[in-house]
């Protein structure tokens, strides 16, 4: 009797320190880095002998015990930077992996963007040396100009192919927290999804709080900040995008939808051959019909990045709810001037375009010229009824004054995650080449 009551007063005192542990750590946190104070509050302390030696599941930061006191007796720097690394893991949505082809690799490149963070931090409170291995990963896995995300490190490792020792080496050196709850509620279930848009809401309220009354801590904290920019950055699905260009109009097709079987059946047993009520002939569908699409072809615009779109653009409108019998899109090259006019009519026609496509151009880039271009178009009436045009470009240019009787959206493939002042007439779509990556 007295050894389990021993026991038990034993493991709450263990409990007690481990709590004051990561309390500790959570002020010390605190007291750096104030705009993280939604964040810290968010999580819950609860031991838990089955991780190593720390896990967060985007409610509860949990900890093994012994390993936790172990770590505090080496350093009280490596507990801070244990908190923090799990934390980010939750603040920029690592803990809700979607199907991933490899989830080693994903596991492996969310610790990489995680360290990454906090190396960029320069805070005593985190500090650890740096070391070789850190410098090398830095240097392979960096894409210049570009935020170091977790999606993008992943797709470096995949594309590197990098040997087995080499990856080995990596995960013992980002290994700091168990990324085993993560995978114990399915994405799709509700309790998953509202603790998401929690999250979300913590980093948007925090990249607010560095913009507007941490601007001094935000300039010591620049890899963060880069970081929060592009995952705030809102999503877009570029197919429901481009559907915003689609016109409705009644198409010979039948439209089962407005068709009622209980008429129709009760004329035919009734009367034998005579349903009271047929499917109506007609049906109004939103379908891609007259559009423009400019592409910036100036010297600062990637051919491959223009490729990319052109391949998503043609995955759009090659599903066949996306066209009518004939459909009229033109296509331009610009850069300072109007270098190309093509005019597709069906989808043979573009899927050959995209086939033999080369860029034309490379200059400066003006905005201007097609939005004349196009209104002389109007003029000899080419269109039947434009619905809109769709400008992909890098966003360095002049943009027309003048406002044009269509709808008209700049699409910015951006690397570096810089918003761009559009006219207030225009829509603006930030993309990023994932967001162009076709499912």
């Amino acid at each position: 009797m007295n050894a389990t009551h021993d026991q038990q007063q034993r493991e709450i005192r263990i409990e007690q320190i481990c709590t004051d542990i990561l309390k500790n750590a959570r002020n010390e946190l605190y007291l750096h880095m104030r705009f993280l104070d939604n964040a810290l509050s968010a999580l819950a302390f609860q031991g838990e002998m089955s991780v190593h030696p720390i896990a967060a599941d985007g409610t509860f930061l949990y900890y093994q015990p012994e390993e936790l006191m172990h770590m505090f007796c080496q350093s009280r720097e490596s507990v801070n930077r244990a908190y923090l690394h799990s934390l980010f893991h939750c603040l920029f949505l690592h803990i809700y992996p979607e199907e991933k082809a490899d989830m080693q690799a994903w596991n492996l490149a969310c610790d990489i963007t995680a360290e990454h963070i906090i190396d960029g931090l320069y805070l005593t409170c985190v500090h650890r040396p740096s070391n070789s291995v850190r410098r090398q990963a830095w240097a392979l896995l960096k894409e210049e100009g570009r935020t170091m995300t977790a999606q993008r490190v992943y797709r470096k490792l995949l594309e590197l192919h990098l040997p087995e020792a080499k990856i080995q080496e990596l995960r013992r050196e980002f290994y700091v927290d168990d990324h085993k709850k993560w995978y114990e509620t399915p994405p799709t279930h509700p309790r998953i999804r509202q603790q998401k848009k929690n999250w979300e809401d913590i980093r948007n309220r925090m990249q607010t709080e560095m913009e507007t009354f941490s601007k001094e801590a935000a300039k010591d904290s620049q890899s963060l900040m880069e970081q929060l920019t592009a995952e705030n950055r809102h999503r877009y699905d570029y197919r429901e995008f481009l559907r915003k260009f689609s016109v409705l109009k009644e198409e010979m097709k039948v439209d089962m939808d407005t068709f009622d079987y209980i008429y129709y059946h009760y004329g035919m047993d009734m009367y034998g051959n005579m349903p009271l009520i047929e499917p109506l002939e007609t049906k109004e569908e939103r379908k891609v019909e007259d559009f423009v699409i400019v592409i910036d072809t100036s010297m600062s615009c990637k051919g491959e990045l223009i490729q990319k779109f052109l391949e998503e653009t043609y995955a759009v409108l090659s599903e066949t709810e996306s066209f009518f019998r004939r459909i009229h899109v033109h296509i331009i090259q610009c850069d300072e001037k109007v270098q190309s006019d093509v005019l597709i009519e069906n989808a043979g026609q573009l899927r050959e375009y995209m086939k033999n496509f080369t860029v034309i151009g490379q200059g400066g880039t003006d905005f201007r010229p097609p939005f004349l271009y196009v209104e002389e178009l109007m003029r000899q009436k080419r269109f039947s009824r434009l619905r809109g045009l769709l400008y992909f470009t890098d966003g360095y240019g002049t943009f027309p004054a003048k406002m044009p009787p269509y709808e008209t959206a700049f699409i910015f493939m951006k690397e570096d995650y810089q918003d761009i002042d559009v006219p207030p007439w225009a829509i603006k779509l930030i993309l990023g080449e994932e967001d162009l990556i076709s499912r």
